[in-house]
């Protein structure tokens, strides 16, 4: 709340901060609705909600403290040479050298300064350069492999593993049995927004292979949810079925 009030004078608009922070959180139980029996509820005393709405941008304005220190004279950026790369709160530093100094940096201004807790399971120190090595961030993949073309190696970004499972287990929930009252024309529009924000967000670096794996992928399960719309066969007019969805209109990334 100190980190807000240095940017917010308005009081009733920090009031209602404080009382969004320390709102009953509710966790249900069981197939039910509603707070009855089985649910569990409890009062934050610190922190911001998981998943809350604006707990990016209240985590953006805690933690620009920590870019501050990161960045001023005596910080990491000027005597490490290191790179500081944040997106709320997760964060990569990029360094030529991950010294014990710059490890203990970060550390002691995160919990010991800011007070807050590291994830010790997701925080490590990765040398790209080492055979095998990769970096998961922001649902990128970086790692080093070698070029297909001559000798040498060049720095490969993909859509990670975890992300290509969410967006098949979405394609999967978007084409499941209990979508078939939807109409084909509505479906594709639907299934083609979602694509087409999915891609040019992973538009960037070498997503060319997950992309056709995304489109293989996807007209498989369009293929099966034709077939099963109705007791009567889909009649695609003599066409395959790759041919009749691109004249329904499928996308392909």
């Amino acid at each position: 709340m100190a980190c807000l009030r240095m940017r917010i004078t308005d009081g009733s608009v920090l009031k209602l901060i404080k009382m969004w922070l320390q709102a009953i959180v509710v966790e249900r139980s069981g197939s039910g609705g509603g707070g009855g029996a089985g649910s569990r509820w409890s009062r934050s005393k610190k922190g911001t909600p998981q998943g809350g709405v604006i707990s990016p941008l209240l985590a953006n304005i805690y933690l620009h403290w920590f870019d501050e220190m990161f960045h001023r004279a005596s910080g990491p950026a000027q005597w490490a040479n290191a790179k500081l790369v944040r997106y709320a709160d997760d964060l990569v530093v990029l360094a030529r050298y991950q010294s014990s100094k710059l490890t203990g940096f970060i550390e002691s201004k995160l919990e010991g300064w800011l007070g807050l807790e590291l994830n010790r399971e997701k925080t490590r120190v990765v040398k790209l350069n080492e055979k095998g090595a990769s970096l998961d961030f922001l649902g990128f993949t970086f790692r080093y492999d070698r070029s297909l073309v001559g000798t040498g190696k060049y720095l490969n970004v993909v859509p990670s593993k975890k992300s290509l499972l969410r967006r098949r287990e979405a394609i999967r929930k978007m084409t499941g049995k209990e979508m078939c009252f939807k109409p084909i024309p509505d479906l594709i529009a639907e299934m083609n927004r979602s694509l087409r924000g999915w891609s040019n967000y992973f538009r960037f670096g070498y997503p060319q292979k997950s992309f056709r794996a995304i489109n293989w992928y996807l007209r498989q399960r369009m293929t099966i949810h034709l077939r099963r719309r109705s007791q009567r066969p889909y009649k695609t007019g003599g066409r395959t079925y790759y041919a009749e969805l691109s004249r329904l209109g499928l996308l392909s990334i």
